[in-house]
């Protein structure tokens, strides 16, 4: 056995802040405190923090067939750079991932090309009950439903389908929820007004709350007729906080819910400066409704928070408001942009690794990550509070070459990302391996 000592850190994990040592055996923790052993590799960070690897349980890395904009190397790599060790990848790729055989292919060029530990999600449409039921519920994350369509031609709008995947799904479902009659209805009265020059100011109006909220509303009142384990993707309104509560644990919860970084960092105030760079599905909405989402964040309505990377290129992105797709990518800035929350006040930094690693842990029964624990898959990430640094473009990875916070200046900077124990990423450099693995889950429903 390989044994690597982390020493001096101060590790964050389950509600507390401890200093002390790690060791590490092959691919697991397996030891903390302090303990009297020769490693092989002995690495003193001289009281920096240590914390559980991100678990991002939404991204879309575009491959296959978008990968101009990105693929499941590069969106790996920039996921590792900022402190996400594990991802749950969306079906909305070229083609969709509809099929079993479509599945299998992604875990098969993740294999080969993945830095991170990676799952990916089950697409539903309106025709593939059969394939969905064939889903192994202890190696895939989760079926995906588009209860409103976004990027790529998925919508599940037939009932009777959206009946029977609710009434008998092996696992649990994820849903992208925005009633499609209601957006519908009022892009076509902008596109009277503005043709496809609507203003990105008026994206929250298009999508708006209403088409929000009589989505989830659905999604969640099919959950609660059959019992089935619904989480609920990026919410984004004040209004649907009233459809999640927080008297139970999470593990008891049958109904989940996410936020994702820039509906808490992001309002409409921002589509004056930010234009289509911050157009996303759902839109980001008015200054109360963030404010809200940061209250239910903190009193456990909202139980993840998530990034929804969806990269796309800078030509694409530079179309006026009827050709610009919606997306931005986050994943390499995600947790330096919480913990920069967390020093400004407005949340504690355990609370940030609760609802990025803990939580997402919980919520879809991964098998042995998301903590620091002895006999846990050894993925962690040394971060230090330093000089603030800014984000620029030759400082991106994203494939897409840019991000919404360039620009922008941290505190806190990843140091050190090990996955399984091997460390891939020191310092701006990776190391060249590529040792992600599938994820594994327990009792997925």
């Amino acid at each position: 056995m390989t044994k690597t000592a982390i020493r001096n850190a101060k590790v964050v994990n389950e509600g507390q802040i401890w200093e002390g040592d790690i060791l590490i055996g092959d691919d697991r923790i397996i030891r903390l405190g302090s303990f009297d052993v020769d490693p092989e590799l002995d690495i003193d960070i001289k009281g920096d923090f240590i914390l559980p690897g991100v678990v991002d349980d939404q991204v879309h890395f575009r491959e296959p067939g978008m990968t101009h904009k990105a693929s499941i190397s590069s969106e790996s790599k920039a996921a590792v750079a900022g402190g996400t060790t594990s991802f749950m990848e969306m079906p909305n790729t070229n083609p969709p991932t509809l099929t079993q055989e479509l599945l299998q292919e992604k875990y098969n060029i993740a294999a080969q090309t993945s830095v991170a530990n990676y799952s990916f999600f089950m697409g539903v449409s309106n025709d593939n009950y059969d394939e969905v039921m064939r889903t192994d519920a202890s190696s895939v994350c989760g079926l995906k439903i588009f209860m409103g369509s976004s990027t790529g031609n998925m919508l599940v709008d037939d009932e009777a389908q959206l009946t029977r995947i609710f009434k008998n799904s092996p696992m649990l479902i994820a849903t992208h929820c925005e009633d499609e009659e209601t957006i519908r209805k009022n892009e076509k009265f902008f596109r009277q007004l503005y043709g496809d020059k609507i203003p990105f100011e008026l994206h929250p109006e298009i999508r708006n709350r209403q088409a929000c909220y009589l989505s989830s509303e659905f999604a969640v009142s099919l959950a609660r007729k059959h019992g089935t384990r619904l989480h609920i993707l990026h919410i984004s309104t004040a209004d649907e906080l009233s459809l999640f509560e927080n008297e139970l644990s999470l593990e008891d919860k049958k109904i989940t819910s996410e936020v994702c970084v820039h509906h808490l960092t992001f309002d409409s105030n921002d589509y004056e400066t930010q234009g289509g760079w911050i157009k996303c599905n759902p839109a980001i909405k008015r200054p109360h409704d963030r404010e809200a989402l940061w209250q239910a964040l903190l009193d456990d309505r909202l139980d993840i928070i998530a990034t929804d990377h969806a990269p796309h290129t800078i030509d694409e992105k530079s179309n006026p408001y009827g050709l610009c797709p919606s997306g931005l990518p986050l994943v390499q800035h995600s947790l330096i942009q919480m913990l920069e929350f967390s020093k400004a006040g407005k949340i504690p930094m355990v609370r940030v690794v609760e609802k990025m690693a803990h939580s997402p842990a919980r919520c879809f029964k991964i098998m042995d990550r998301g903590f620091i624990r002895e006999g846990y898959k050894a993925d962690l990430v040394q971060i230090a509070e330093t000089m603030p640094w800014r984000v620029q473009q030759d400082n991106v990875l994203y494939k897409c070459g840019w991000s919404p916070f360039e620009g922008k200046s941290f505190h806190h900077q990843v140091i050190r990302t090990w996955i399984n124990g091997q460390k891939v990423f020191y310092n701006g450099e990776f190391t060249g391996r590529t040792p992600g693995e599938r994820l594994s889950f327990s009792n997925n429903i």
